[in-house]
């Protein structure tokens, strides 16, 4: 099987300092749901793991999370596109629990569910925590340059293998057509 996993915002959908509240505060960055659906039709299975603190910090509920999702789902529907699981950390940084990156107890689990091993699987995030996540578990990082990319990429300290792509759109294609492991080149 191939096996994608994405960040949320920031990669697919523009990122708020101020946190993505309500659908609509959710907005998809041009190209990222065409990147997924393109994904899905060169049959990798597209999964998300996006923390979601604000959920702890009382800003939104899981009512508003699910519609947020919904509206995320609609939208990529679409395009002919799908993601295949979502999984989401509730917690702050404070709660110390393992399923928030940089941890990567998230990604633990999309690997149970799937019943695969994610070493060389791509992993896309924004941040340098969804790259630390990716390497805990021996994932091939991917930094995007949208939402917090550009500032990850200036503060430096990636990992040496980390690829670097403008968005998504980007991403999606050096995933399909490079020569790797789970490429079709």
């Amino acid at each position: 099987m191939k096996l994608v996993i994405l960040d949320r915002d920031g990669v697919i959908n523009f990122d708020s300092a101020q946190f993505i509240k309500s659908p609509d505060e959710w907005k998809p960055i041009p190209g990222s749901l065409e990147a997924i659906a393109q994904l899905n039709q060169a049959g990798f299975r597209v999964a998300l793991a996006t923390n979601q603190s604000g959920i702890s910090r009382g800003l939104f509920d899981m009512v508003t999370l699910n519609a947020i999702h919904d509206k995320m789902h609609r939208a990529l529907g679409q395009f002919g596109g799908r993601i295949d699981a979502l999984f989401y950390c509730p917690h702050t940084a404070g709660d110390k629990c393992n399923c928030r990156k940089p941890k990567p107890g998230m990604l633990e689990e999309i690997s149970r569910r799937f019943a695969e091993d994610l070493r060389g699987v791509p992993s896309v995030g924004d941040s340098l925590r969804d790259l630390q996540a990716s390497v805990a578990v021996g994932a091939q990082p991917i930094l995007v340059r949208t939402g917090k990319g550009e500032k990850t990429l200036e503060a430096g300290n990636l990992p040496e293998n980390a690829w670097i792509c403008a968005d998504l759109a980007e991403a999606a294609q050096r995933i399909i057509y490079e020569r790797t492991p789970w490429g079709i080149a």
